[in-house]
């Protein structure tokens, strides 16, 4: 029989099951999942009133993420508790747990009081502040009721406020991956020279069911004999690896051939081209390649007339998803161009804009005064004519500048740039879209994304698990590492890490080093 425990204070209501833990949960774990209501178990889950109030402030976010998420939240809310009595007295939760929401009596009411409230006083006297105030109802939380009580937040301040203050603290862990993400990029599997030879001649083999069983499908490897031979590898299931199936180069329409420079390149280059894969995930270091290797891919299969690819969408986390570029100046591809000048700089390498002839000089000697003058008359050959106003539409509509050539393709719309911020309740159908920087996602965000990709699009997930701005994903809990841990073994879904640096030697060690 469930045993019931009321706080000893008699004029607080509030009545949750004495069980193993009792968790107070801070409001950015609820922004963060609206369903970790459900995901603690059989424990007590306590929520402070302060967490209704900023619930309250952030629910009028419209466009935001956090907006939808608190909308929802309130609406869990309202379900689970329906009056006041519920609220005070708690109720319990289908997973076999309790939920109630805290009052701190000893902010409300001077009469109560508690040598561990006077400490906390001491160390943060300032209760304007909200993360104060549910530590606070937390400590108090604590010194109510039998079982450990913990606070659950993401924030790292928050816990460590709390911890000072003798509360224990973690961060909320429904959805982070098992362990650190391995920092390999691939396994070699040892076979016969002659197991070698025929995976060469007849791009296919058969591993057996022993060393097949600890491969995911999909997964790359390199095949390695006693005699130091090697071969890359993808497998494919039931024992089965194949060759990798990529060209010598790819090359966007008109520009210049990229080829792979490394084994991990080329395990992404063929993840890119498989037209059965949906969805590709890619963990890389500055300067491997990620950028470079995907939108060059990307181009050469739209390019392709047998490609059912028609355009390239690219984009990245203007700090988070959600956050609202509408303020910016310009249009969505102006507001947008700071965020993806990485991108641009990438087409700039395969579509190369035709260099200036320098002006050339008689080898006679002139005077300086002659030379200023000559180079003068050179610079204003080569520069274009200006522009023409009449009625008539003359030019390139870009203030007579010349059009560089990838900015061709975005005014013809094979280039899309898309603002995650707008991306729900769309349907991305028959595009090949590129997220960077996604490792500065939640999980929730990352399914947002990948939910509206259409039959007949891919997407491709890149980023950089080890460099993380969002205060409130880590190594283990941002939506790129979480989406790779799910995903992983499904035919539709593949994942490659790239370790060498290739954009020059001083980039790669200050990888490494600084």
């Amino acid at each position: 029989m469930e045993i019931l425990s009321r706080v000893t204070d008699p004029k607080t209501q509030l009545k949750v099951s004495a069980k193993v833990k009792t968790f107070v949960l801070d409001t950015n774990v609820l922004l963060h999942d609206p369903q970790s209501i459900f995901k603690f178990e059989d424990n007590n889950l306590a929520i402070p009133v302060e967490v209704l109030e900023e619930l309250d402030a952030i629910k009028t976010e419209q466009s935001t993420e956090r907006g939808r998420n608190a909308r929802r939240v309130h609406r869990i809310l309202q379900e689970l508790l329906p009056d006041s009595r519920t609220m005070l007295e708690g109720v319990k939760l289908p997973n076999g747990g309790t939920l109630s929401v805290i009052i701190n009596r000893y902010l409300v009411d001077q009469k109560f009081d508690s040598p561990a409230m006077q400490r906390f006083r001491a160390v943060l006297p300032d209760f304007s502040k909200k993360d104060n105030r549910i530590i606070a109802c937390a400590l108090f939380v604590q010194e109510q009721y039998d079982p450990p009580t913990i606070l659950v937040t993401k924030d790292v301040n928050v816990q460590l406020k709390a911890r000072a203050v003798g509360l224990e603290s973690e961060d909320y862990l429904n959805d982070k991956v098992p362990e650190a993400v391995e920092e390999t990029s691939y396994r070699e599997i040892p076979v016969t020279i002659y197991e070698l030879q025929r995976f060469c001649s007849e791009g296919e083999f058969d591993l057996g069911p022993d060393v097949g069983k600890d491969l995911f499908l999909n997964e790359y490897i390199l095949l390695r004999s006693n005699e130091g031979k090697t071969m890359p590898a993808r497998f494919y299931g039931n024992g089965s690896v194949r060759r990798l199936k990529i060209p010598d180069f790819v090359k966007a329409p008109g520009g210049i051939p990229i080829r792979p420079r490394n084994l991990e390149q080329q395990f992404f280059m063929d993840a890119l081209l498989d037209e059965s894969l949906s969805m590709v995930t890619c963990f890389g270091k500055a300067g491997t390649g990620k950028t470079l290797i995907s939108i060059a891919c990307a181009l050469h299969q739209t390019h392709d007339d047998h490609s059912h690819y028609d355009g390239l969408s690219i984009s990245r986390p203007v700090i988070a998803l959600g956050k609202d570029i509408g303020f910016l100046p310009g249009t969505l591809e102006e507001k947008m161009k700071p965020w993806l000048q990485p991108y641009f700089d990438a087409l700039e390498v395969m579509l190369p804009s035709k260099p200036q002839k320098e002006p050339q000089f008689a080898a006679k000697k002139v005077s300086k005064k002659h030379k200023k003058k000559q180079y003068e008359d050179a610079a204003l050959q080569a520069a274009p004519a200006p522009a023409v106003h009449s009625n008539h539409h003359h030019g390139n509509g870009n203030g007579g500048q010349p059009i560089k050539p990838y900015e061709k393709l975005i005014k013809s719309g094979l280039v899309e740039i898309e603002a995650l911020a707008f991306i729900r309740g769309r349907s991305i159908a028959r595009r090949f879209f590129i997220l960077d920087e996604a490792q500065q996602l939640t999980p929730h965000e990352v399914k947002t994304i990948i939910t509206r990709i259409s039959e007949g699009s891919k997407i491709v997930l890149i980023g950089d698990p080890a460099q993380i701005d969002n205060p409130y994903v880590d190594s283990r809990s941002n939506g790129l590492v979480y989406c790779y841990n799910r995903m992983k073994g499904q035919s539709l879904a593949a994942h490659i890490t790239l370790m060498k640096g290739e954009r020059s030697k001083l980039a790669e060690l200050a990888a490494d080093l600084l």
